[in-house]
């Protein structure tokens, strides 16, 4: 490139060279033009913004917290506009590298299972999968779409419904046979429960409450985990009572290494899996416009 429009992708560019090679005069040789132009080009882009992106020093650039966000975001554009290109020659087949991050038990237990036939139907597409049920900025990771449970806070996100879970209670059998199975919401206080680590996580279970609603019964457990998978686990190994969505357990309620109890008392709550990701509809690449229909046309739950 011998000269670069002013533009704001391609300062965008200038800049994400700038901190990948850590030097305006190694960036300039790569752009074919002077250090003071790309010099100019990033204040230019800072003046813009109204921010200090580089703090400059005579031995190293340094970044401000404003510039490691805009870098990070600028890699995300760069690459759009790049798969674009690559998207519009190749008429569009969906195609290029798709970075998903799911809650842990849908990941285990729909989403991996379902990519073989996915990644069959769609060879050009390479997934980068990520684990966890840490609520995480989908522009931070950037990921292209997140597997996401209960109210979204970020106006920033669409989101696509993949279906509703009924919340229940269950234990397993050893369990229950140790200790007694629970009659009413009051005989918890005999149990321990199992519960979240993290800090979204809301404390104590609902139950139904005949004419007041709903009352809710604290945690008395003495075991807290990080993700829906290890409660199940630990649940099954008959440690402790455990509250999970019915899509998570229903195969171990139905060979019976789990059990439902206090359904007398269920208020029906219910747990909304979602599809998220960045950016209307009509914009979305076809990679991620793939999956996400693939999801929505495979994903029941019970």
């Amino acid at each position: 490139m011998s000269r670069l429009d002013v533009n704001r992708s391609g300062e965008i560019e200038v800049f994400v060279r700038v901190v990948d090679l850590g030097d305006f005069s190694a960036a300039a040789r790569a752009f074919n033009m002077t250090p003071s132009a790309v010099s100019k080009l990033v204040a230019r882009l800072e003046s813009r913004l109204g921010v200090r992106l580089i703090n400059r020093s005579t031995r190293k650039l340094e970044l401000t917290a404003e510039g490691v966000l805009f870098h990070e975001r600028g890699l995300r554009i760069l690459e759009d506009i790049n798969t674009a290109e690559r998207e519009a020659s190749a008429g569009a087949e969906p195609q290029g590298r798709l970075r998903v991050n799911s809650n842990v038990p849908f990941g285990l237990h729909y989403l991996l299972p379902l990519l073989p036939r996915f990644l069959a139907d769609h060879p050009k597409i390479k997934v980068d999968v990520a684990l966890t049920d840490r609520v995480v900025d989908l522009i931070e990771e950037r990921a292209d779409i997140a597997i996401r449970t209960g109210p979204l806070r970020e106006s920033s996100l669409i989101a696509r419904k993949l279906g509703d879970s009924r919340m229940m209670i269950v234990a397993a059998p050893d369990y229950l046979r140790r200790h007694g199975e629970p009659e009413t919401p009051a005989d918890l206080e005999q149990h321990n429960q199992l519960g979240f680590c993290f800090t979204r996580h809301v404390e104590g279970w609902p139950f139904a409450d005949g004419a007041r609603g709903k009352t809710t019964m604290a945690l008395t457990g003495n075991a807290l985990v990080s993700d829906g998978e290890a409660l199940r686990q630990l649940a099954l190994e008959g440690l402790r009572l455990a509250r999970l969505s019915s899509f998570h357990i229903m195969p171990d309620i139905e060979s019976g290494r789990l059990v439902p109890v206090l359904e007398t008392y269920n208020p029906g709550d219910i747990e909304t899996m979602y599809a998220v990701y960045v950016g209307q509809g009509g914009h979305l690449p076809a990679r991620v416009r793939a999956l996400l229909d693939y999801l929505a046309q495979t994903v029941r739950f019970p």
